[in-house]
């Protein structure tokens, strides 16, 4: 099969296009014909070598295991099937539930075994991938390209979204808006938890499309006074940020948020690190919230959510699977709007 690899930490150039054999399924797991894979930040983090320190780097403190096939955001049909699983299941269109744990019902993201595919186990970055049954789950829409986006951005916005205690009629402020998750997090906010959402962006002419998918206001992260901007449209201080930014728009989510209020944040792609004035916190009676991922109840939630209509695909560009090394450099692009998919 044709499949894209990294071999090692380090650039674009680590990323190679093989021949590998297609893997054939064990005990109660299913082989799938990959139809669609959609790009995170945690594949390039992974390749980068962001996640760790030392050398190592991964979900896991063993860091990854090269030669490893990443992506994360996988749909496909199943064509074959091990031992102990119905073989009814033979033909699914599924989308693939993306982490392997022992955590209880809740926790699973948090059990000290979590195991990530794409960095602990071959992803979908190639033409087949073998995942256990019982993680592959119908297609929220019929269409592979369209599925493929909600695995772990989807899951990552909803668990922000509810770890952050959004309520109705609440104000929040959602960085990095136009990206894959961020997008994600406006539709979720506010179309699901019924939140006023202004969302942060850098281009403006994006504006009209991030008031479609259910932002109230639509600021840019470039103006010189961003905080009074964000506290004058919204009548006010914020009651929560979904934050993907980090560093770059830190000093500023403190600034604008209310007393009592919420910073929670899944990513850093402008800075992994900042400085904290510890009294902004307490004076404030801020709450900090990690999250990233989320539970098997969130996930099938939000494939309710896109299946009613409520949160719908955003996909910014395609890309045929031996261009990985292209469709990554464009994912690390500013401008863009929703998810970069790679199909098979």
């Amino acid at each position: 099969m044709k499949a894209v690899q990294v071999s090692g930490y380090g650039g674009l150039d680590q990323l190679e296009v093989v021949e590998r054999e297609i893997p054939k399924p064990k005990a109660n797991e299913v082989l799938i014909q990959v139809k669609a894979c959609a790009i995170n930040n945690t594949e390039i983090w992974m390749r980068e070598g962001a996640y760790g320190t030392e050398g190592k780097s991964g979900w896991r403190p063993e860091g990854v295991q090269f030669p490893r096939i990443p992506g994360s955001d996988i749909t496909g049909q199943i064509i074959e099937i091990g031992t102990d699983v119905d073989a009814k299941r033979k033909g699914e269109d599924v989308v693939l539930f993306p982490f392997t744990s022992s955590g209880e019902p809740g926790s699973e993201h948090i059990s000290e075994d979590m195991s990530f595919i794409g960095s602990e186990y071959d992803g979908g970055y190639a033409e087949y991938v073998v995942w256990p049954a019982d993680l592959c789950l119908p297609m929220a829409l019929p269409n592979y390209e369209e599925s493929a986006v909600f695995s772990v951005s989807g899951m990552t916005a909803w668990h922000m979204v509810e770890q952050s205690a959004i309520k109705p009629g609440e104000t929040v402020m959602v960085t990095g808006a136009n990206g894959g998750v961020g997008s994600l997090n406006v539709q979720i906010a506010a179309n699901v938890f019924g939140a006023k959402v202004t969302a942060i962006v850098g281009d403006l002419s994006l504006e009209g499309k991030m008031k479609e998918l259910g932002a109230t206001h639509v600021l840019s992260y470039k103006s010189d006074n961003l905080s009074e901007e964000i506290t004058e449209a919204n009548g006010g201080p914020i009651d929560a940020v979904l934050d993907v930014v980090g560093d770059a728009l830190f000093h500023t989510s403190l600034e604008v948020l209310r007393k009592g209020g919420r910073f929670c944040t899944s990513g850093s792609a402008g800075g992994q690190k900042t400085e904290l004035d510890f009294r902004t916190m307490y004076l404030k009676h801020i709450t900090l919230i990690g999250s990233v991922l989320g539970t098997r109840d969130e996930f099938e939630r939000l494939m309710k959510a896109v299946t009613d209509g409520k949160v719908k695909p955003i996909i910014d560009r395609t890309f045929p699977l031996e261009e990985a090394r292209d469709a990554q450099s464009y994912f690390k692009k500013s401008g863009k709007l929703g998810k970069i998919v790679l199909l098979t």
